[in-house]
């Protein structure tokens, strides 16, 4: 985990070096998929020239534990020179969720998140990848750092 961290902090400080200003994302909305720990819908807006609100709707389910959530970021989004559609971006929001272990009762739970990630519009296309971390830090029911969830998103655009 240490590697993926620090691999992740040099490229977001290498990108911040080599972006410049301009509108940053190519479309208005997209809708679809993040595919990591816990799969999930992800939606998309624009905000303003540069930020996106992005709303991430999480479950997970097996024999040991379920748990639902709903997570909303912020994002700032900033190009990367030389490759058209691919932007970098960092952010933060929020998540609230419902965890049950087994054996356990259930807890609701809150959490600050950052995001940190890179996203690629398709030229010609109404696709959208991104591939993102989500740290987070937990306020209730127990306070607590968790290291996040790298996910992919596939998404519709328009």
């Amino acid at each position: 985990m240490k590697k993926v961290l620090f691999t992740l902090i040099t490229a977001a400080t290498l990108l911040t070096l080599t972006s410049k200003d301009a509108n940053a994302q190519d479309y208005k909305n997209a809708i679809g998929g993040r595919f990591g720990s816990a799969n999930g819908v992800s939606f998309k807006t624009s905000l303003k020239k540069n930020a996106m609100l992005e709303l991430i709707g999480n479950f997970r389910s097996n024999k040991s534990v379920e748990y639902f959530n709903l997570t909303g970021l912020y994002e700032v989004y900033n190009p990367i020179n030389g490759a058209p559609g691919l932007n970098w971006f960092y952010g933060g929001g929020a998540t609230i969720g419902s965890a049950k272990v087994k054996g356990y009762s259930g807890d609701f739970y809150l959490s600050a998140n950052g995001v940190l990630g890179l996203d690629y519009k398709f030229n010609g296309a109404p696709i959208n990848l991104s591939l993102d971390w989500i740290p987070a830090l937990q306020l209730t029911p127990d306070t607590g750092f968790w290291a996040g969830d790298v996910g992919l998103g596939v998404r519709f655009t328009f």
